[in-house]
Protein backbone atom coordinates (compact mmCIF):
# COMPACT_ATOMS: atom_id res chain seq x y z
CA UNK A 1 0.00 0.00 0.00
CA UNK A 2 2.69 2.21 0.60
CA UNK A 3 4.01 1.72 -3.31
CA UNK A 4 0.23 3.12 -4.17
CA UNK A 5 0.78 6.08 -2.17
CA UNK A 6 4.14 6.79 -4.72
CA UNK A 7 1.77 5.79 -7.43
CA UNK A 8 -0.90 7.89 -6.57
CA UNK A 9 1.43 11.19 -5.55
CA UNK A 10 3.46 10.22 -9.09
CA UNK A 11 -0.01 10.67 -10.57
CA UNK A 12 -0.39 14.33 -9.25
CA UNK A 13 2.18 16.23 -10.40
CA UNK A 14 2.00 14.28 -13.66
CA UNK A 15 -0.95 15.59 -13.76
CA UNK A 16 -0.71 18.81 -12.56
CA UNK A 17 2.75 20.01 -14.02
CA UNK A 18 1.59 18.62 -17.21
CA UNK A 19 0.87 21.87 -18.93
CA UNK A 20 3.92 23.54 -17.31
CA UNK A 21 6.00 23.00 -20.62
CA UNK A 22 3.24 23.64 -22.69
CA UNK A 23 3.40 27.57 -22.30
CA UNK A 24 4.38 28.71 -25.62
CA UNK A 25 1.90 25.92 -27.41
CA UNK A 26 -1.07 27.09 -25.48
CA UNK A 27 -0.49 30.62 -25.43
CA UNK A 28 0.54 31.02 -28.93
CA UNK A 29 -2.94 28.72 -29.51
CA UNK A 30 -5.45 30.60 -27.12
CA UNK A 31 -4.16 33.47 -27.63
CA UNK A 32 -3.27 34.26 -23.65
CA UNK A 33 -0.76 36.39 -21.66
CA UNK A 34 1.51 35.26 -19.54
CA UNK A 35 -0.85 36.33 -16.47
CA UNK A 36 -3.76 34.19 -18.51
CA UNK A 37 -1.43 31.19 -18.41
CA UNK A 38 -0.97 31.65 -15.17
CA UNK A 39 -4.42 31.47 -14.45
CA UNK A 40 -4.31 27.82 -16.57
CA UNK A 41 -2.05 26.21 -13.14
CA UNK A 42 -4.60 28.36 -10.65
CA UNK A 43 -7.98 26.69 -11.93
CA UNK A 44 -6.41 23.68 -9.99
CA UNK A 45 -5.16 25.01 -7.12
CA UNK A 46 -8.04 27.02 -6.35
CA UNK A 47 -9.97 23.51 -6.14
CA UNK A 48 -7.43 21.93 -4.26
CA UNK A 49 -7.78 24.94 -1.29
CA UNK A 50 -11.91 24.78 -2.01
CA UNK A 51 -11.95 20.38 -1.28
CA UNK A 52 -8.82 19.30 0.55
CA UNK A 53 -10.48 20.10 3.85
CA UNK A 54 -13.77 18.07 3.39
CA UNK A 55 -11.95 15.31 1.56
CA UNK A 56 -9.34 15.20 4.89
CA UNK A 57 -12.74 14.92 7.03
CA UNK A 58 -14.56 12.42 4.72
CA UNK A 59 -11.09 10.46 4.94
CA UNK A 60 -11.07 10.50 9.12
CA UNK A 61 -14.89 9.25 8.08
CA UNK A 62 -15.22 6.34 5.73
CA UNK A 63 -11.28 5.56 5.36
CA UNK A 64 -9.14 6.28 2.58
CA UNK A 65 -10.09 3.57 0.67
CA UNK A 66 -13.49 4.32 -0.09
CA UNK A 67 -12.55 8.16 -0.88
CA UNK A 68 -9.84 6.86 -3.46
CA UNK A 69 -12.39 4.82 -4.82
CA UNK A 70 -14.40 8.31 -5.76
CA UNK A 71 -11.59 10.39 -6.00
CA UNK A 72 -9.57 8.64 -9.02
CA UNK A 73 -12.22 8.26 -11.45
CA UNK A 74 -13.22 11.96 -11.17
CA UNK A 75 -9.42 12.58 -11.62
CA UNK A 76 -9.16 10.21 -14.80
CA UNK A 77 -12.37 11.80 -16.47
CA UNK A 78 -11.26 15.07 -15.78
CA UNK A 79 -7.47 14.47 -17.25
CA UNK A 80 -9.21 12.76 -20.29
CA UNK A 81 -11.92 15.97 -20.87
CA UNK A 82 -8.85 18.98 -20.98
CA UNK A 83 -7.54 17.43 -23.70
CA UNK A 84 -10.74 18.12 -25.89
CA UNK A 85 -10.53 21.85 -24.43
CA UNK A 86 -11.66 23.90 -26.84
CA UNK A 87 -11.03 27.43 -25.26
CA UNK A 88 -9.20 29.18 -22.76
CA UNK A 89 -12.78 28.88 -20.52
CA UNK A 90 -12.80 25.36 -21.22
CA UNK A 91 -9.15 24.56 -20.37
CA UNK A 92 -10.18 26.44 -16.74
CA UNK A 93 -13.33 24.36 -16.06
CA UNK A 94 -11.39 20.79 -16.34
CA UNK A 95 -8.33 22.34 -14.43
CA UNK A 96 -10.64 23.15 -12.27
CA UNK A 97 -12.81 19.54 -12.16
CA UNK A 98 -9.09 18.08 -11.91
CA UNK A 99 -8.04 19.64 -9.08
CA UNK A 100 -11.38 18.12 -7.51
CA UNK A 101 -10.41 14.65 -8.18
CA UNK A 102 -6.62 15.33 -7.21
CA UNK A 103 -8.37 17.01 -3.75
CA UNK A 104 -8.24 13.87 -1.92
CA UNK A 105 -4.59 12.72 -2.51
CA UNK A 106 -2.39 14.50 0.21
CA UNK A 107 -4.95 14.31 2.82
CA UNK A 108 -5.32 10.61 2.26
CA UNK A 109 -1.57 9.53 2.01
CA UNK A 110 -1.01 9.90 5.37
CA UNK A 111 -3.68 7.84 6.20
CA UNK A 112 -2.12 5.11 4.29
CA UNK A 113 1.55 5.85 6.16
CA UNK A 114 0.00 5.57 9.75
CA UNK A 115 -1.28 2.21 8.65
CA UNK A 116 1.15 0.62 6.86
CA UNK A 117 4.48 2.28 8.00
CA UNK A 118 6.77 0.68 10.59
CA UNK A 119 7.35 2.48 13.93
CA UNK A 120 9.58 5.46 13.89
CA UNK A 121 9.93 5.76 10.44
CA UNK A 122 7.67 8.31 9.52
CA UNK A 123 9.70 10.67 8.47
CA UNK A 124 11.41 8.18 5.72
CA UNK A 125 7.75 6.62 5.15
CA UNK A 126 6.67 9.80 4.15
CA UNK A 127 9.38 11.02 2.13
CA UNK A 128 8.93 7.49 -0.26
CA UNK A 129 5.55 9.08 -1.19
CA UNK A 130 6.96 12.53 -1.48
CA UNK A 131 9.44 11.32 -3.96
CA UNK A 132 6.35 10.09 -5.65
CA UNK A 133 5.42 13.38 -6.13
CA UNK A 134 8.81 14.55 -7.46
CA UNK A 135 9.55 11.20 -10.40
CA UNK A 136 5.58 12.88 -11.39
CA UNK A 137 6.81 16.55 -11.90
CA UNK A 138 10.24 14.92 -13.38
CA UNK A 139 8.43 12.85 -16.29
CA UNK A 140 6.13 15.96 -16.43
CA UNK A 141 8.71 18.66 -16.97
CA UNK A 142 11.54 16.26 -18.77
CA UNK A 143 9.44 13.77 -21.21
CA UNK A 144 6.90 16.68 -22.02
CA UNK A 145 9.25 18.87 -24.07
CA UNK A 146 10.91 15.46 -26.24
CA UNK A 147 6.95 14.43 -26.49
CA UNK A 148 6.04 17.48 -27.92
CA UNK A 149 8.82 17.99 -31.16
CA UNK A 150 6.04 15.40 -32.25
CA UNK A 151 2.80 15.11 -30.69
CA UNK A 152 0.66 18.28 -29.80
CA UNK A 153 -0.46 19.19 -26.05
CA UNK A 154 -3.72 18.22 -26.42
CA UNK A 155 -2.22 14.20 -27.45
CA UNK A 156 -0.18 14.44 -24.64
CA UNK A 157 -3.07 15.02 -22.32
CA UNK A 158 -4.72 12.40 -23.16
CA UNK A 159 -2.10 10.27 -22.54
CA UNK A 160 -1.57 11.36 -19.16
CA UNK A 161 -5.32 10.74 -18.85
CA UNK A 162 -5.02 7.17 -19.55
CA UNK A 163 -2.49 6.84 -17.12
CA UNK A 164 -4.88 8.41 -14.71
CA UNK A 165 -7.94 5.79 -15.92
CA UNK A 166 -5.23 2.79 -15.68
CA UNK A 167 -4.41 3.91 -11.92
CA UNK A 168 -8.10 4.15 -11.07
CA UNK A 169 -8.55 0.81 -12.57
CA UNK A 170 -5.90 -0.29 -9.93
CA UNK A 171 -7.09 1.30 -7.10
CA UNK A 172 -10.38 -0.69 -7.22
CA UNK A 173 -8.80 -4.10 -8.03
CA UNK A 174 -6.26 -4.16 -5.74
CA UNK A 175 -6.07 -1.56 -3.11
CA UNK A 176 -6.84 -2.72 0.68
CA UNK A 177 -7.66 -1.20 4.30
CA UNK A 178 -7.61 -2.94 7.34
CA UNK A 179 -8.38 0.02 9.34
CA UNK A 180 -12.06 -0.03 10.18
CA UNK A 181 -13.99 2.49 7.54
CA UNK A 182 -16.15 4.16 9.96
CA UNK A 183 -14.45 6.21 12.70
CA UNK A 184 -15.57 8.16 15.35
CA UNK A 185 -14.16 11.35 14.28
CA UNK A 186 -17.19 14.46 15.12
CA UNK A 187 -17.03 18.31 13.69
CA UNK A 188 -15.99 19.24 17.34
CA UNK A 189 -12.57 17.63 16.76
CA UNK A 190 -11.78 19.52 13.84
CA UNK A 191 -12.75 22.83 15.84
CA UNK A 192 -9.92 21.99 18.11
CA UNK A 193 -7.69 21.08 15.21
CA UNK A 194 -8.56 24.85 14.67
CA UNK A 195 -7.58 25.89 18.07
CA UNK A 196 -3.93 23.83 18.02
CA UNK A 197 -1.11 26.86 17.61
CA UNK A 198 1.09 23.76 15.74
CA UNK A 199 -1.30 23.56 12.95
CA UNK A 200 -0.78 26.82 11.67
CA UNK A 201 2.74 26.78 12.16
CA UNK A 202 2.45 23.85 9.71
CA UNK A 203 0.26 25.47 7.44
CA UNK A 204 2.69 28.53 6.77
CA UNK A 205 5.28 26.04 6.19
CA UNK A 206 3.10 24.43 3.33
CA UNK A 207 2.35 28.28 1.92
CA UNK A 208 5.44 28.75 1.62
CA UNK A 209 6.80 25.09 0.04
CA UNK A 210 4.21 24.58 -2.00
CA UNK A 211 4.22 28.27 -2.84
CA UNK A 212 7.44 28.40 -3.94
CA UNK A 213 7.74 24.92 -5.63
CA UNK A 214 4.83 25.12 -7.51
CA UNK A 215 5.38 28.55 -8.83
CA UNK A 216 8.96 27.27 -10.10
CA UNK A 217 7.83 24.18 -11.50
CA UNK A 218 5.00 25.89 -13.69
CA UNK A 219 7.45 28.32 -14.87
CA UNK A 220 10.66 27.18 -14.93
CA UNK A 221 10.14 25.61 -18.67
CA UNK A 222 9.71 29.50 -20.23
CA UNK A 223 12.64 31.06 -17.83
CA UNK A 224 15.00 28.60 -19.25
CA UNK A 225 13.48 28.92 -22.62
CA UNK A 226 13.76 33.21 -21.88
CA UNK A 227 17.51 32.21 -21.22
CA UNK A 228 18.10 30.42 -24.49
CA UNK A 229 18.92 27.32 -22.72
CA UNK A 230 17.14 23.69 -23.28
CA UNK A 231 13.96 24.10 -21.11
CA UNK A 232 14.32 20.20 -20.39
CA UNK A 233 16.85 20.97 -17.79
CA UNK A 234 13.54 22.07 -15.41
CA UNK A 235 13.93 18.91 -14.68
CA UNK A 236 16.55 19.61 -12.55
CA UNK A 237 14.10 21.23 -10.21
CA UNK A 238 11.93 17.72 -9.57
CA UNK A 239 15.12 16.04 -9.64
CA UNK A 240 15.93 17.91 -6.17
CA UNK A 241 12.64 16.88 -4.77
CA UNK A 242 13.05 13.38 -5.95
CA UNK A 243 15.77 13.11 -3.42
CA UNK A 244 14.63 15.49 -0.64
CA UNK A 245 11.45 13.20 0.14
CA UNK A 246 13.83 10.00 1.69
CA UNK A 247 17.02 12.48 2.67
CA UNK A 248 15.13 14.96 4.80
CA UNK A 249 12.61 12.26 5.76
CA UNK A 250 15.54 9.79 7.34
CA UNK A 251 17.38 13.01 8.62
CA UNK A 252 14.30 13.86 10.67
CA UNK A 253 13.37 10.35 12.08
CA UNK A 254 17.11 10.08 13.13
CA UNK A 255 19.64 12.75 13.62
CA UNK A 256 18.85 15.86 13.24
CA UNK A 257 16.27 18.10 15.05
CA UNK A 258 13.14 20.02 12.70
CA UNK A 259 14.14 23.14 13.81
CA UNK A 260 18.15 23.04 13.01
CA UNK A 261 16.81 20.85 8.91
CA UNK A 262 13.99 23.92 8.52
CA UNK A 263 16.70 26.39 8.79
CA UNK A 264 19.41 25.13 6.97
CA UNK A 265 16.23 24.31 4.11
CA UNK A 266 15.67 28.08 4.11
CA UNK A 267 18.79 29.59 3.65
CA UNK A 268 19.49 26.90 0.80
CA UNK A 269 16.56 27.56 -1.07
CA UNK A 270 16.45 31.16 -0.84
CA UNK A 271 20.14 31.64 -1.85
CA UNK A 272 19.61 28.87 -4.50
CA UNK A 273 16.43 30.88 -6.01
CA UNK A 274 18.57 34.06 -6.17
CA UNK A 275 21.61 31.50 -7.96
CA UNK A 276 19.24 31.06 -10.66
CA UNK A 277 18.77 34.50 -11.84
CA UNK A 278 22.35 35.35 -11.84
CA UNK A 279 24.79 32.22 -11.99
CA UNK A 280 25.53 31.10 -15.69
CA UNK A 281 25.19 27.68 -16.99
CA UNK A 282 25.96 25.28 -15.97
CA UNK A 283 26.46 25.93 -12.32
CA UNK A 284 23.39 27.43 -13.06
CA UNK A 285 21.65 23.72 -13.16
CA UNK A 286 23.00 23.13 -9.83
CA UNK A 287 20.91 26.19 -8.51
CA UNK A 288 17.79 24.80 -10.01
CA UNK A 289 18.77 20.91 -8.33
CA UNK A 290 19.41 23.01 -4.81
CA UNK A 291 15.90 24.96 -5.03
CA UNK A 292 13.97 21.68 -5.82
CA UNK A 293 15.73 19.84 -2.73
CA UNK A 294 15.43 22.47 -0.16
CA UNK A 295 12.13 23.87 -0.44
CA UNK A 296 10.56 20.72 -1.02
CA UNK A 297 12.44 19.25 2.06
CA UNK A 298 9.98 21.57 4.13
CA UNK A 299 7.24 19.82 2.31
CA UNK A 300 8.20 16.59 3.77
CA UNK A 301 8.49 17.69 7.26
CA UNK A 302 5.26 19.74 7.14
CA UNK A 303 3.61 16.31 5.89
CA UNK A 304 5.11 13.94 8.45
CA UNK A 305 4.84 16.24 11.69
CA UNK A 306 0.84 15.50 12.33
CA UNK A 307 1.28 11.81 12.55
CA UNK A 308 4.37 12.71 15.30
CA UNK A 309 2.65 14.93 17.34
CA UNK A 310 0.12 13.92 20.31
CA UNK A 311 -2.63 16.09 19.65
CA UNK A 312 -2.86 15.97 15.96
CA UNK A 313 -1.88 12.10 15.41
CA UNK A 314 -5.75 11.09 15.70
CA UNK A 315 -7.37 13.22 13.23
CA UNK A 316 -4.56 13.42 10.09
CA UNK A 317 -6.84 13.75 7.62
CA UNK A 318 -8.79 16.49 8.73
CA UNK A 319 -5.15 18.48 9.59
CA UNK A 320 -3.27 17.33 6.47
CA UNK A 321 -6.60 18.41 4.47
CA UNK A 322 -6.34 21.71 6.60
CA UNK A 323 -2.72 22.63 5.70
CA UNK A 324 -2.34 21.27 2.24
CA UNK A 325 -6.03 22.97 1.30
CA UNK A 326 -5.44 26.34 2.64
CA UNK A 327 -1.19 25.92 1.72
CA UNK A 328 -2.75 26.23 -2.39
CA UNK A 329 -2.77 30.11 -1.06
CA UNK A 330 0.89 30.27 -2.45
CA UNK A 331 0.01 27.97 -5.56
CA UNK A 332 -2.84 30.15 -6.24
CA UNK A 333 -1.39 33.16 -6.00
CA UNK A 334 2.62 33.46 -6.80
CA UNK A 335 2.31 31.69 -10.48
CA UNK A 336 0.01 34.62 -11.71
CA UNK A 337 2.28 37.23 -9.58
CA UNK A 338 5.04 35.52 -11.31
CA UNK A 339 3.52 35.89 -14.69
CA UNK A 340 2.41 39.57 -14.10
CA UNK A 341 5.72 40.45 -13.35
CA UNK A 342 7.14 38.78 -16.59
CA UNK A 343 4.49 41.27 -18.06
CA UNK A 344 5.37 44.72 -16.50
CA UNK A 345 9.19 44.12 -16.51
CA UNK A 346 9.69 42.47 -19.66
CA UNK A 347 11.91 39.90 -17.90
CA UNK A 348 11.98 37.08 -15.45
CA UNK A 349 14.50 38.72 -12.36
CA UNK A 350 11.82 40.70 -10.16
CA UNK A 351 9.50 37.51 -10.25
CA UNK A 352 12.58 35.19 -9.07
CA UNK A 353 12.72 37.69 -5.88
CA UNK A 354 9.29 36.89 -5.13
CA UNK A 355 10.30 33.55 -4.68
CA UNK A 356 13.06 33.65 -3.42
CA UNK A 357 11.45 35.91 -0.46
CA UNK A 358 8.73 33.79 0.16
CA UNK A 359 11.26 30.88 0.35
CA UNK A 360 12.98 33.08 3.04
CA UNK A 361 10.26 32.49 5.13
CA UNK A 362 10.98 29.22 6.12
CA UNK A 363 13.97 30.38 8.16
CA UNK A 364 11.89 32.40 10.40
CA UNK A 365 9.24 29.48 11.41
CA UNK A 366 12.01 27.37 11.65
CA UNK A 367 12.28 28.55 15.21
CA UNK A 368 8.80 27.80 16.12
CA UNK A 369 8.64 24.29 15.18
CA UNK A 370 8.56 20.78 17.35
CA UNK A 371 12.00 19.19 17.13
Amino acid sequence: MISFSFVIAFLLHLLLFATAPMVTQIMEEMNLSYADFGLVFSAAMISLLLFRIPWGLIGDRIGYLNVFRIALPITAASAILRGFASSYSTLLVTQFSLGLGLAAVLPCLPLIIKEWAPERTVGFSTGIYVSGFALGNFTALGLTPQLLTDMSWREILLIDGGVATGVAGLWWGLAKSVVKEESEFRRKDFILILKEKYVWILLLLMIVSMGSYDTLATWMPKVLEMKELNKAFASLLPLGFLLAGPVVGFLSDRLWDKRKILAILGVVSCTSVIGINYIPFPSLLFCIFLAGFAITGVFTIALSSPAEHPHLSSSIGGVVGLISSLGNIGPLLMPVVFGYLIDVTGTFYASMFAVAALSCVTLILSASVDK
